[in-house]
């Protein structure tokens, strides 16, 4: 359940939703719909997205589905603090890149009354958990868990697998580097590196 019509008061309270999953799964997708939804209830919205993420655009949330909605990028999370006058609905996208400061400022702001809206990678490549992403999920009213379609055999995929050899933590890529399967068929690719 998803409260976008928050009652305009001082007493509101605030959330933290966290949308997670593989690579491909719509965890952006979904991150747009939501803060749509926001604005459509005429609530302040400002969306943030990592600087390390210029795949699509420095100054747009895309998703792969080319849905787009304006954002803000920033060096870091506590840069989120300095563009948030009179807003209501704060969503960040590709939690998993941000600094572990990032689950502090998301709890703070829920505490001030702001609903806040995350994305991230709930496991790295490797399939451990990723990044402060995990931690989010353990402090949010709202956990959704949303999942792609296993490239090999078409069940649900909650694995992002890597389909080189880079070791490198961080790494951006698309359908050339990444592909979503489910545990059983990554199980199977990982035996095999």
């Amino acid at each position: 359940m998803f409260l976008e019509n928050y009652v305009k008061d001082i007493s509101k309270q605030g959330s933290l939703e966290i949308i997670t999953g593989s690579m491909f799964s719509g965890k952006t997708e979904e991150l747009i719909r939501r803060l749509k939804r926001a604005k459509i209830a005429k609530q302040n919205v400002k969306i943030f997205k990592p600087d390390f993420d210029n795949r699509y655009s420095s100054n747009k949330v895309i998703s792969h589905d080319s849905n787009k909605i304006k954002s803000i990028s920033v060096k870091n999370s506590e840069e989120i603090l300095q563009h948030l006058e009179k807003v209501e609905v704060v969503g960040i996208d590709e939690a998993q890149f941000f600094d572990e400061n990032l689950y502090n400022i998301c709890n703070e702001l829920a505490n001030k009354g702001l609903r806040v809206i995350v994305t991230g990678l709930d496991m790295d490549y490797e399939g451990k958990p990723f990044g402060v992403v995990p931690m989010l999920m353990a402090s949010a009213e709202y956990v959704t868990k949303v999942h792609a379609i296993c490239m090999e055999c078409g069940n649900l995929a909650q694995y992002s697998y890597r389909k080189n050899q880079n070791k490198d933590l961080l790494l951006l890529g698309e359908k050339d580097s990444y592909e979503p399967l489910c545990r059983k068929c990554f199980q199977k690719n990982i035996k095999n590196l």
